[in-house]
């Protein structure tokens, strides 16, 4: 993802998926311990009000929409979490062999190295969200 963005400003931020089909909106993002990079929005898609996790590396904001490159089902498939939790290793892991992405740090399948992903980004009012 562009890495000049702003987490704080994709929430609310309409989603769709490879085609352009929309997904839903960012309800929140989620950022790398480690490195403060964002790494996983969740998107609230309407679908029984439950929002999907998706990898912000590799989307990609496009005329104002986050656009994320996996088949609108697969990320409507995506393990359930709930949000407002800091996501642990484990369900991190569970995340990148959903989309068949390659785990930061080591080779698919081991844990991240060093790696406590999935911290909140600060809400507007200038806090950190629950973590």
């Amino acid at each position: 993802m562009q890495t000049d963005i702003d987490p704080r400003s994709l929430i609310g931020c309409k989603a769709v998926d490879r085609n352009g089909t929309k997904i839903g909106t960012v309800d929140e993002v989620y950022l790398d311990d480690a490195t403060g990079a964002p790494e996983w929005a969740a998107v609230r898609t309407g679908l029984f009000s439950r929002d999907a996790f998706v990898p912000l590396d590799p989307s990609e904001l496009v005329d104002d929409a986050l656009r994320v490159p996996f088949e609108r089902a697969l990320i409507r498939e995506a393990p359930d979490f709930g949000v407002g939790r800091h996501l642990s290793p484990q369900q991190e892991l569970e995340l990148y062999h959903h989309y068949g992405l390659d785990v930061p740090g080591g080779r698919p399948g081991d844990p991240p190295a060093d790696h406590d992903f999935g911290r909140l980004a600060p809400d507007e009012a200038g806090g950190e969200g629950e973590g």
